[in-house]
């Protein structure tokens, strides 16, 4: 009976345990640092962007990148995921409607973004991959995983469904996918390194090729 109290007493005095964040604060810190990390890569580059930087930039503590990504390797795979990769997304096969060719859905899903291209980011990351990959071929290999391969995959499935449909004018696309994405690493060279004060329209180079692959229908 004496010992009933003072076992009430220091239950009571016990310390709560501390709810962690929630799910929704979890995911928009994560979007705050790879927000950040986007601004960090292409302000300074892939070689002078820091973990600790990234985490200035975002707002949070020091250690609080780690929590999310091991490394800076990580962190600029989550950046190319899901920053740059929407145009695989976009251009996922499956997406294609029934009764839609192969160039409208072309033209639907992957034009507009193209045409923003620049403003985005995604060029400046293209053309830091370049600049930097030999460097960081970690760099190389993500990008490539990541955003480059999927492509490729994608367009080729579509050219085999346009040659299949007698809507694919030059059946060596379907070998060589490289070629309806080539005017666009092209134009991110040329106006990114080789003439900034001329700068092509990526969109429009991109439509173009999509007719001199594809018949109008």
């Amino acid at each position: 009976m004496a010992d009933g109290p003072t076992e009430i007493t220091k239950a009571s005095e016990a310390p709560r345990a501390r709810r962690g964040p929630s799910p929704e604060k979890t995911a928009q810190t994560r979007r705050v640092i790879v927000d950040a990390a986007l601004g960090e890569f292409l302000e300074k580059g892939y070689a002078d962007t820091t973990m600790d930087g990234v985490a200035k930039r975002a707002g949070v503590a020091k250690g609080t990148p780690y929590r999310y990504f091991p490394a800076k390797e990580a962190l600029f795979e989550a950046v190319v995921r899901e920053k740059i990769a929407g145009a695989v997304i976009d251009a996922d096969p499956a997406n294609r409607r029934p009764d839609e060719t192969v160039s409208t859905f072309l033209r639907r899903t992957m034009l507009g973004s193209i045409r923003e291209i620049e403003r985005n980011g995604r060029a400046a990351i293209a053309r830091l991959v370049l600049v930097e990959g030999a460097r960081f071929p970690e760099m190389t290999d993500i990008y490539r995983r990541v955003m480059f391969e999927p492509l490729l995959n994608q367009i080729r499935t579509l050219a085999a469904t346009a040659r299949s449909t007698g809507e694919l004018r030059h059946v060596e696309l379907e070998k060589y996918p490289h070629l309806l994405i080539a005017p666009i690493w092209f134009a991110i060279i040329h106006n990114g390194l080789l003439d900034r004060d001329h700068p092509l329209d990526i969109g429009d180079l991109f439509e173009a090729n999509l007719d001199l692959f594809f018949d109008a229908r």
